[in-house]
């Protein structure tokens, strides 16, 4: 067994938590031992900052996230975001109007830091809030727009994309022509969904922000994943584990693999560290 590590990070959605969004008695318990011995867990994920409180009761005493995919860390204790790093206005704009311009039939979302903007013709596959904006999303990307638009709230921490007709690989391969090097396109599983990030901005480059603030090496850390979004996070990290349901590009590049996140994978691997 390689020594222990001082941090554990972990993805949520396909590796901490179940397919059907649950987590385990057995993880639960992993995850109360790992915060009695002083170890801390630091959630790393795609999901937005709204999505977080439901999952307080998972994480103890430290209570640490780096969010959409790395343009922040949140804290479960006082609800606040830090390290914020998002998209320049005017880059997210341009980047709105050359996809939509270059893919008609494109709808968006800006995951912004004080909450979503949905294109009115936007169709989620998660609920959405009550209180979210539905307004075209450039509108609150031009200079002259409302003065609530301009606050620090409104930096950008992802553009999320979808079209009703086009295919999941299509889609990502147009966008990806489109963006060039202006954004980071990432995928965390949902299909036909295309996630950008500012440039630099990963789960890796978050998680190693939050480490260096904390004089935490990647040597000190193990990193858990199945997405390709993942898989930069668990590269940089000293010891990269996959679980068994991985895509198959992060199952090629980690240093383990444990069970699947329906079997309990993180629990079992980080148990042979508890004892």
């Amino acid at each position: 067994m390689r020594e222990a590590p001082r941090v554990v990070a972990t993805d949520l959605d396909g590796t901490l938590l179940r397919s059907d969004g649950t987590v385990s008695d057995r993880t639960r318990s992993v995850l109360r031992r790992l915060d009695d011995a002083g170890v801390r867990v630091v959630f790393v994920t795609a999901r937005p900052p709204r999505w977080l409180p439901a999952l307080a009761d998972l994480a103890g005493g430290h209570g640490t996230a780096v969010v959409l995919n790395g343009a922040a860390v949140y804290e479960f204790a006082t609800g606040t975001l830090e390290q914020v790093h998002g998209f320049e206005r005017a880059a997210a704009a341009s980047i709105v109007d050359d996809l939509r311009a270059a893919i008609p039939g494109l709808t968006f979302v800006l995951e912004r830091i004080d909450g979503p903007v949905y294109d009115p013709g936007f169709v989620s596959t998660h609920p959405v809030p009550a209180d979210a904006r539905r307004v075209d999303v450039a509108t609150t990307l031009v200079a002259h727009g409302d003065p609530c638009d301009a606050g620090p709230g409104a930096v950008v921490g992802k553009i999320l994309a979808r079209h009703d007709r086009l295919g999941h690989d299509e889609l990502y391969a147009r966008v990806a022509d489109v963006v060039g090097n202006r954004g980071i396109l990432a995928y965390s599983g949902a299909h036909a969904l295309a996630e950008l990030s500012a440039p630099g901005v990963t789960k890796a480059a978050g998680l190693a922000r939050w480490c260096a603030a904390h004089d935490v090496t990647p040597a000190d850390v193990w990193a858990f994943g199945d997405m390709p979004n993942d898989l930069p996070m668990l590269t940089w990290a000293g010891h990269g584990v996959a679980v068994a349901n991985a895509h198959p590009e992060v199952l090629a590049h980690a240093d383990a693999q444990t069970a699947s996140n329906d079997a309990d994978g993180f629990a079992s691997y980080v148990e042979r560290l508890l004892g």
